[in-house]
């Protein structure tokens, strides 16, 4: 029988505000939960847990059918391609199953994933009112037709005054005026919209609510547009890059999820001129494909001028801490690669603060279709240059690209409405 000390029940009290837990200290392994990550970035806003796993939820209350019959797998021979991206597999096999075996061995940690479906249900009971059966809005189709450039986001920023009775006990707190809002209207494609306060600003769009993470801002447009992101001068620019385009693969285009972009298209970014003067660290999400690892390896980073450093590992499992789908199923393994590398800026001197880790997995409950684990405060100790860092995130959708930045906190925008409820006052 495990006994729980005083530093398991402070790492888990920590895991509770923070969302990170480092499991066996022999293993290079942490686990988050994206819920808790993306909720230090909201000050009047709690996210569901419900909303985010919506997929997991939905599986818990359907029974399955015992009788239901297994798929026979057709056995067929590997090509080239296959055979490399095979070897790549079994050697980080073990580092995942040693990784795996870490979180089922802690069972503090699985017997409070196991009741995620009870918090979200209380959560959702909490729910404000115009976050209930929104209409997904479709930002590409959106942006295809010839209205794009008419269209307005309303920003609406509450004031905010300080609790005057606890001043002179120096824990002054901060009072949300929801009646007396300041709404400022800005273009929603190719324009830069910003939330530059220290609180949290709800934006509306064709009658859909968003909320917008202090000291945030995102850019919609184009992808022949994205140079306007280039700052005017280098010590503006970006210490960190994370990027996560809409690769073509045929899962994406079967369930219809999201349009794909052309691995040429990817070249044209200007990564090299995106780089903070003093170098950044450049965190590339791809899939298991052989074909894109090479096209990243041999094409890609050097085009963009960053030099390879390790990779990350995302490990998906479900709320009782299996495996989303089998390790060695060939087509659908159960986690993805993060691709690290750095970029030189122009200074002379390229300091790094904190050498990276090497065979690193983060295990976490993916939320929904292509969405990724918000680690990006992870990367921000590794990142060059100045601190606080500034960090860009780059995700795409075929014609129109969403770029989203932050600055010591991770955010999806365009995800944030679809699970945000109100925070208790």
């Amino acid at each position: 029988m495990a006994v729980k000390t005083d530093s398991t029940v402070d790492e888990l009290s920590n895991f509770t505000n923070s969302g990170v837990h480092r499991l066996d200290k022999s293993l290079n392994t942490i686990f988050v939960d994206p819920v808790r990550l993306l909720d230090r970035s909201y000050a009047r806003f709690k996210l569901s847990p419900s909303m985010y796993y919506t997929r997991f939820f939905a599986e818990a209350r359907v029974c399955s059918n015992p009788r239901k019959r297994k798929r026979k797998r057709k056995l067929h021979c590997l090509n080239e391609r296959e055979q490399s991206a095979d070897r790549r597999h079994q050697g980080v096999r073990d580092l995942l199953l040693r990784a795996h075996e870490g979180l089922l061995c802690d069972e503090d940690l699985l017997s409070g994933l196991r009741g995620l479906n009870k918090i979200g249900s209380c959560l959702m009971e909490r729910k404000i009112e115009y976050d209930a059966d929104i209409a997904v809005q479709d930002f590409v189709e959106l942006g295809r037709v010839w209205q794009a450039p008419l269209y307005e986001i309303a920003l609406r920023c509450s004031r905010v005054s300080k609790d005057r009775s606890e001043e002179d006990t120096g824990s002054a707190s901060m009072r949300y005026d929801e009646q007396e809002k300041v709404e400022k209207v800005v273009p929603l494609f190719n324009n830069l919209v910003v939330n530059d306060t220290s609180i949290d600003v709800e934006a509306e769009f064709l009658n859909t609510l968003y909320v917008m993470p202090r000291n945030s801002c995102f850019y919609m447009s184009d992808l022949e547009q994205i140079h306007n992101l280039v700052p005017a001068e280098k010590e503006h620019g970006y210490n960190l890059i994370v990027i996560d385009p809409p690769w073509e693969n045929g899962s994406a285009r079967q369930k219809s999820a999201y349009p794909t972009l052309p691995n040429r298209y990817l070249l044209s970014i200007p990564i090299k001129q995106l780089t903070h003067t003093e170098g950044a660290l450049v965190a590339l999400w791809v899939t298991n494909r052989e074909k894109l690892r090479v096209f990243v390896e041999k094409e890609l980073f050097p085009s963009w001028g960053v030099d390879f450093a390790t990779l990350l590992y995302w490990l998906k499992v479900k709320p009782d801490g299996s495996l989303v789908s089998e390790l060695d199923l060939f087509h659908h393994r159960p986690y993805e690669c993060l691709i690290l590398g750095y970029c030189h800026g122009e200074a002379e001197r390229f300091f790094i603060p904190k050498p990276l880790e090497e065979n690193q997995v983060v295990v976490s409950i993916p939320g929904d279709y292509s969405r990724k684990p918000p680690i990006g405060k992870l990367l921000l100790e590794y990142a060059p240059g100045p601190k606080p860092a500034c960090c860009l995130e780059l995700f795409a959708r075929e014609l129109m690209a969403g770029w989203t930045s932050w600055g010591n906190e991770p955010l999806h925008f365009q995800d944030s409405s679809y699970f945000v409820s109100k925070k208790q006052e």
